[in-house]
């Protein structure tokens, strides 16, 4: 299942990875839920809220094409923290099952109820790659959609989902500036007189 190498080597193999294709793909879901919101009935609103979250990891995958990414471990050897992560993943997409009945009874909820269970597969992603910002993403979601959700009850389809792209946003600036950082630096090609 795992390759040969240590936990700690299979870890620090985990975090030189990008990451951004995934959180990508959930900035696109959650700016279309954003829009529909916005512009269509409650039902459409909902509607693309199941749709558009159970599509994040299929279009991740898409996205990854283009980023370089090899979200299913085909051209790399197994690491026991690509499974640890596919399990956050699915823990994350298991507590569904407390939004749907919530969402059913009030369905103003699943912004509220999505939108932070969603988010909280970032904080086993964070302690993997031994990095603050994923702790800090799921804080600050957290945070962001229980504050509007109580303070702007008739804007919930759309601040709620406009505040987790944000939380995006600033998540895919924090990943990108890491890994860039963690490219090799391009020797200085000389200068040749004309």
């Amino acid at each position: 299942m795992s390759s040969h190498l240590s936990l700690e080597a299979q870890r620090a193999e985990f975090a030189q990875r990008r990451f951004l294709a995934m959180p990508l793909a959930g900035t696109l879901a959650w700016a279309l839920i954003a829009v529909v919101g916005a512009t269509c009935s409650m039902r459409t609103a909902v509607l693309t809220l199941y749709l558009a979250t159970g599509a994040i990891f299929y279009l991740g995958l898409l996205i990854a094409r283009f980023t370089g990414e090899d979200l299913l471990g085909r051209r790399r050897p197994a690491n026991s923290f690509d499974r640890l992560f596919m399990l956050g993943m699915l823990q994350a997409l298991l507590v569904f099952a407390i939004a749907l009945p919530f969402g059913m009874q009030d369905a103003s909820s699943l912004p509220l109820s999505i939108g932070i269970l969603a988010g909280l597969m970032w904080l086993p992603f964070s302690w993997i790659i031994q990095h603050w910002i994923g702790v800090a993403h799921t804080l600050a979601r957290t945070a962001l959609i229980l504050l509007a959700w109580l303070c702007c009850p008739g804007q919930r389809f759309v601040l709620i989902p406009a505040l987790v792209v944000l939380a995006y946003l600033a998540t895919m600036l924090v990943l990108e500036a890491r890994w860039r950082r963690r490219l090799p630096s391009i020797p200085p090609q000389p200068q040749f007189a004309a």
